[in-house]
């Protein structure tokens, strides 16, 4: 019997009723797909995604900011293949392997600081949960059993798990599930956006920071740790402030005795225009929590790296006093590989430098988008590059969406921020496309 292959539009139709049919969809309203569709990816190529269709989109967020040198990367490819030829996955448990151990050396060499212990999980909400009990852990074997509490900032996004959700400060994921959460104190963020007319984005963050050193003299001794998004706030639209508050914190955390846990799961690997946000103010967190990039966006992996004063603390024979924390998937075997091919690459290829002439270039394209008389707050941090949009639109982030497929550019606002974060590979054409397709958006939906 021939087999005839489905008509493109046909094999998009068929992808989507299955997907519909069985697959229940992360931060989506499902019975809204009963009239905005699925676009059902069948191959990925540098920046641009496929549908079964044959349509192309540029996609300008990476895939949730996870891919950092484009869908399909050769180099990355190949040391999966190579290393699916030797072992896939081991339990970390009583055994360890060369990626593993070589990803761990890297990282050490390459982050901040002496932060030269790493325990892996498969995703940055488990990256954050590690952290959380880490601290509080520490604190219980240290004799300070009073520190069991934590603050973060205002409008702060760690992640969906219990533990994550309980210090992040987003209304829509965390209000359902208050119930189950412990209680989490968040002070004022120094996102620039709240600073008063006339007040620079430096002295606001410099007032954000007194509020934390009144939260913390009052409540240290009952505090594990401070954790908080270095730079940028993500899923509360692209909040950015000025790294004189990540100095403070520092200085605050270490006067009252409290740890610092820097959250740059969307930030790091160059995404804020330095390695890791946290360069840009010179500090060292105590707990440093990556994900996201750092497989270059191929496989789930995630880490959570620490100094030798807290990992001595856990160093016993005692299983009591030992950090019993595990994931199936610890230190993937293939993600691990994956994610020194991506570190190569941004070794090898001098992205962040290049990456600066990139952000110029668009940023520079992107004039006309703010001075947009219907946008505000237009703001931009290394590669990523967001505003608002001043519309009484309920609609507004559908109908971006869908109008920016359109244009061939897969766009996600925030509510009303639309925002950039497009892989490294993108090209001065293809910034080209992203500033004239969103433009055409905004005209079409602000008339």
């Amino acid at each position: 019997m021939t087999h005839i292959a489905p008509h493109p539009a046909s094999a998009a139709i068929s992808l989507e009723h299955r997907s519909l049919q069985t697959v229940w969809h992360p931060c989506t309203p499902m019975k809204q797909h009963e009239t905005c569709p699925l676009i059902p990816i069948v191959r990925g190529k540098g920046v641009w995604l496929y549908d079964a269709a044959g349509n192309r989109y540029l996609d300008a967020i990476s895939s949730w900011w996870v891919n950092l040198f484009g869908h399909g990367h050769p180099v990355i490819n190949a040391a999966i293949r190579d290393q699916l030829e030797k072992i896939e996955h081991v339990m970390l448990a009583g055994f360890t392997h060369e990626p593993v151990i070589a990803l761990s050396e890297r990282l050490k060499q390459i982050t901040p600081g002496s932060l030269g212990h790493c325990f892996y999980a498969s995703d940055g909400a488990s990256a954050i949960e590690i952290a959380l009990k880490m601290s509080f852990h520490y604190w219980q074997l240290c004799g300070k059993n009073q520190k069991t509490g934590f603050v973060s900032l205002q409008n702060d996004y760690h992640g969906e798990t219990l533990g994550a959700l309980a210090v992040t400060d987003v209304a829509v994921f965390k209000d359902t599930y208050a119930p189950l959460l412990r209680p989490c104190a968040h002070v004022p963020t120094p996102d620039w956006r709240y600073a008063e007319p006339g007040e620079s984005a430096e002295n606001y963050a410099l007032r954000a920071a007194a509020a934390l050193e009144c939260y913390l003299a009052e409540h240290h001794t009952q505090t594990a740790a401070l954790i908080l998004e270095p730079l940028v706030q993500g899923a509360t639209g692209m909040g950015m402030y000025h790294p004189i508050y990540l100095q403070r914190a520092r200085v605050l955390c270490d006067q009252y005795q409290v740890h610092l846990i820097a959250d740059e799961i969307a930030v790091g690997f160059g995404r804020t225009g330095s390695l890791f946000a946290c360069d840009q103010a010179g500090i060292t967190p105590d707990i440093l929590c990556l994900s996201k990039g750092l497989s270059g966006g191929y496989l789930p992996l995630s880490v959570a790296m620490t100094t030798d004063a807290i990992y001595q603390v856990f160093y016993d024979t005692d299983a009591a006093q030992a950090f019993l924390h595990s994931h199936s998937h610890t230190g993937n075997a293939l993600a691990c590989r994956a994610a020194l091919a991506s570190l190569d690459l941004l070794e090898q290829n001098h992205v962040i430098e290049t990456n600066k002439a990139k952000a110029e270039y668009l940023t520079r394209r992107a004039a006309i988008i703010a001075n947009h008389e219907k946008v505000n707050n237009f703001r931009h941090c290394g590669m990523i590059w967001a505003f608002e949009v001043d519309t009484h639109r309920q609609d507004f982030a559908t109908q971006c969406f869908l109008i920016g497929l359109s244009q061939q550019l897969l766009i996600r606002p925030l509510g009303k921020t639309v925002y950039f974060m497009p892989p490294y590979v993108i090209g001065e054409a293809e910034m080209d496309l992203l500033v004239d397709g969103t433009l055409h958006v905004l005209d079409t939906l602000t008339v």
